[in-house]
């Protein structure tokens, strides 16, 4: 944002002319709310209170109706639409006020009472992307009345504030609704990861697909896959990586079980070839097993000879294990129980082939395994899909923002 320039780049039709410089001080004032100390507070529940850790979530703290009603008559008030602002900790948290009875605690949350002198929807944009000057605080910052007061804004004639505002406000409406659909997906594989699985104890799941039956028989990893990792590329050098050649895949390349083919890195075919074991194959499943520890995915329609860095681990399934149905085996919480095993005490988190080759758990049929990869294969499809949504989006939003403010 740059508030020498008076015209944006990008514009709606219709609308020329200059844009005003400002500052919030020029448009109003801002506002809070009387502090409501502890012991007035009740935990029977009336009035939501919201503290700074609250804000913008579920209250832990009420006031009476009482003493709501007789600090909303004698203090100012936010009206609905107004833009509630954290002024500490977190700094820029924005909450809409819809109008529900609900109070704030004191100077920790406050809004700009501008009397209709700028669009909210616009101000709301604003204050997405504005960065406050004269931060005061070393562990927790501080803004103060002045720092708002004097922020600098550009604004055009209302219209075209309103037309602004409303088109990024469909904008993060689908954005929030891609994130809803995401969220409930991941939470529904959340819950079937857990009913699917057998609890621990226990060798039957709750929840099974119609025509299977019996016990799952408990297994260690290396009787029935192939683990391989290694420890160094034998001295490999930055300066040996080149724009072409075999892939290289770290934990790095890896988003949500998905390889991005296209920020591998690549190295020598020699040096490729100098470690025949962890030649990728379609169906190896691979993850991190050094630092961040996880973070798996299926190598399928390998297109490229491929391979993996010293920080990864490598497991080929045989025949009695399938790919689709390890890799959600590493997300449950069995691999997550042995993960916190290693990180605890450990300064540089680590998983030996070892560890992973003694790793236990319980498997069905591979009949059974298959339908079970593919039902949450498909899930996670639906699931990334809408993650994909959301980036694509707030790419266009950091686009636009960029474009069509001065």
């Amino acid at each position: 944002m740059d508030i020498e320039k008076s015209v944006p780049e990008i514009r709606f039709k219709g609308f020329g002319g200059e844009w005003e410089n400002l500052t919030l001080g020029d448009l109003g004032s801002v506002a809070m709310n009387k502090r409501v100390f502890k012991h007035q507070t009740s935990v029977t529940g009336e009035v939501p209170f919201f503290k700074i850790g609250t804000f913008g979530k579920q209250p832990d703290a009420f006031i009476s109706k009482a003493l709501f009603d007789e600090y909303k008559a004698k203090y100012p008030h936010p009206v609905e639409g107004d833009l509630l602002l954290s002024a500490s900790g977190s700094i820029g948290r924005v909450v809409e006020y819809k109008g529900e009875e609900q109070y704030f605690q004191d100077s920790n949350i406050v809004w700009l009472k501008h009397d209709g002198r700028i669009e909210n929807t616009f101000l709301k944009v604003f204050y997405s992307m504005v960065r406050w000057g004269g931060l005061e605080g070393s562990t927790i910052k501080r803004l103060y009345n002045k720092n708002i007061l004097d922020t600098e804004i550009s604004t055009p004639e209302r219209q075209e504030q309103i037309q602004i505002g409303g088109y990024f406000q469909k904008l993060d409406n689908l954005i929030n609704q891609h994130q809803q659909k995401h969220d409930k997906l991941s939470n529904i594989k959340k819950a079937m990861l857990e009913k699917m699985f057998p609890k621990e104890g226990e060798t039957i799941p709750e929840i099974r697909f119609k025509g299977f039956s019996g016990e799952w028989i408990e297994v260690k990893l290396g009787a029935i896959a192939k683990i391989k990792g290694r420890l160094g590329w034998k001295s490999l050098k930055q300066e040996e990586y080149i724009n072409y050649g075999p892939a290289m895949i770290a934990g790095k390349h890896i988003d949500k079980g998905i390889i991005n083919w296209k920020e591998v890195d690549h190295i020598p075919h020699w040096r490729y070839v100098e470690s025949p074991g962890i030649m990728l194959r379609n169906d190896d499943v691979i993850f991190s097993k050094d630092g961040s520890l996880g973070n798996p995915t299926i190598v399928s329609d390998l297109q490229c000879e491929a391979t993996i860095n010293s920080t990864m681990m490598l497991v080929r399934p045989t025949s009695k294990l399938k790919s689709k149905f390890f890799y959600q085996v590493l997300q449950t919480k069995i691999f997550r129980d042995l993960i916190k095993e290693k990180v605890s005490g450990s300064s540089i988190p680590h998983l030996f082939q070892a560890d992973m080759k003694l790793f236990s758990f319980q498997i069905p049929d591979p009949v059974e395994q298959a339908a079970i990869g593919n039902y949450f294969q498909k899930l996670d499809a639906l699931i990334n899909l809408h993650h994909q949504q959301i980036t694509k989006l707030n790419n266009i939003k950091q686009a636009c923002l960029s474009k069509m403010f001065v």
